[in-house]
């Protein structure tokens, strides 16, 4: 269960059709909270999903978002079909690392699209594609199986 006096949302970080993921802190620890929303034309669903992300909860691996806490108890929304704490992992996506500008990881060139960036190395590429494998095995060797997988999650 979550301790709703210690959550305090920051910021949001983005939404979908799953619902809204904030920045937070709980406990006093930097975290992730993703509101789950309900869906108004497959209810079943939504649940169904909500409970499939909290199965992940019972595992541990590092390239698995660790959760911290969940609760369908929510003080604040009645659209809303619980709450998922996880732990925070940065302040940026494979997406941003690959397609944003003024990236931390060095300075950008033109593409020639109007839209500079800095490629990533083969290197680079080949580390960030061994962690998603990882993660990817060690979830389907539990029988779950990732229905969001892309570079901005």
């Amino acid at each position: 269960s979550i301790d709703w006096d210690q959550l305090h949302l920051l910021h949001p970080l983005g939404s979908g059709g799953f619902g809204s993921v904030y920045k937070a802190t709980y406990r006093g620890t930097t975290v992730a909270v993703k509101q789950v929303k309900k869906r108004s034309k497959n209810c079943l669903a939504s649940r169904q999903s909500f409970w499939a992300e909290l199965n992940v909860a019972r595992l541990g691996h590092n390239n698995v978002v660790r959760v911290i806490a969940a609760s369908t108890c929510i003080p604040a929304s009645q659209d809303s079909l619980g709450t998922i704490i996880m732990e925070y992992v940065g302040n940026g996506t494979l997406h941003y690392v690959i397609y944003g500008t003024g990236s931390v990881i060095g300075k950008r060139k033109d593409n020639g699209l109007g839209c500079g960036h800095k490629s990533l190395s083969i290197a680079q590429s080949l580390s960030y594609s061994c962690d998603v494998v990882a993660g990817l095995v060690f979830l389907h060797s539990q029988l779950i199986v990732h229905l969001d997988l892309k570079p901005a999650n």
